[in-house]
């Protein structure tokens, strides 16, 4: 057997395990939280508002929770 297309499956089953790890069902929580921490990222190093990214995380979390929740409301809603 060629060792490419077992690399190449190799490579694919473990980008799709983290891909589904991360992302799963619900891609827009995914990019909620890395724009989360980029920025609380920024408020901190960039602007040393250490205070205001203390508290801008947990908002934030909870603003792009119930926003995901209020989606998934209204998509089992039309069915």
């Amino acid at each position: 057997m060629k060792a490419g297309p077992l690399l190449v499956r190799f490579v694919k089953g473990f980008a799709m395990f983290w891909w589904d790890f991360l992302v799963g069902d619900t891609p827009e929580l995914f990019v909620a939280a890395i724009s989360i921490i980029g920025v609380v990222a920024l408020l901190s190093e960039a602007g040393h508002f250490n205070g205001a990214a203390i508290v801008t995380l947990p908002l934030l979390a909870v603003v792009a929770l119930g926003v995901s929740i209020k989606r998934a409301q209204r998509a089992a809603r039309r069915k």
